[in-house]
């Protein structure tokens, strides 16, 4: 894998999740992985009234046609997903919805977090299904941290038992995004996608 996409989605003034989204980019980049974080708040997408696809050419927002060629152009996504009632974070459903063919045909992978013991995981259920409808492969495992603020400090780097278990937990998760980017690669260039 050469390019992934890390995909952030809150719109708090404290965003506890960019801890979990530094500690990702830089443990891909220690792996070699050109890892790019995917702010949805910076990006600044506003709420979907028309898809990427919708616009003639050459027209969409110029915020919306940079991302568009950066999601094309990834190996793989890495949705660093919160956990809202339940739920998705609706900065990251939104700027998600804003495409669809250019997410297929490459792999997804979960990373969670709340500020709570459950650790996001419900999130993580609830995204599932809908990337996997959007045409992406989501891989088995899921990485998720809960209490994150003690177990990723503010500058994304583990703490305390929770960053032990993170720590623990990456190396798979990260192995198993890898294999799955690498050989939805190698069958692209062996035979064109059905569609």
């Amino acid at each position: 894998m050469k390019k992934l996409l890390v995909l952030y989605g809150s719109y708090r003034s404290d965003r506890a999740g960019i801890r979990l989204a530094d500690y990702c980019i830089n443990r891909f980049a220690e792996r070699g992985v050109e890892a790019e974080l995917i702010d949805a708040k910076a990006v600044g997408l506003p709420m979907l009234d028309r898809m990427y696809k919708e616009h003639e050419p050459g027209t969409a927002p110029d915020a919306m046609e940079a991302l568009a060629e950066k999601i094309s152009a990834a190996d793989a996504f890495l949705f660093i997903a919160g956990e809202f009632n339940w739920g998705v974070q609706p900065g990251l459903k939104n700027l998600t919805d804003h495409f669809l063919e250019e997410w297929f045909w490459r792999p997804a992978a979960l990373a969670t977090y709340s500020a709570g013991r459950f650790a996001g995981v419900r999130a993580g259920q609830a995204w599932h299904p809908t990337l996997s409808e959007m045409g992406m492969v989501v891989i088995p495992s899921m990485l998720s941290v809960g209490q994150i603020s003690k177990a990723i400090d503010e500058n994304g780097a583990p703490i305390g038992s929770g960053g032990e278990a993170l720590e623990r937990s990456f190396g798979k998760f990260a192995d198993e995004l890898t294999w799955w980017a690498d050989a939805a690669t190698a069958q692209k260039a062996a035979a064109k996608p059905p569609y």
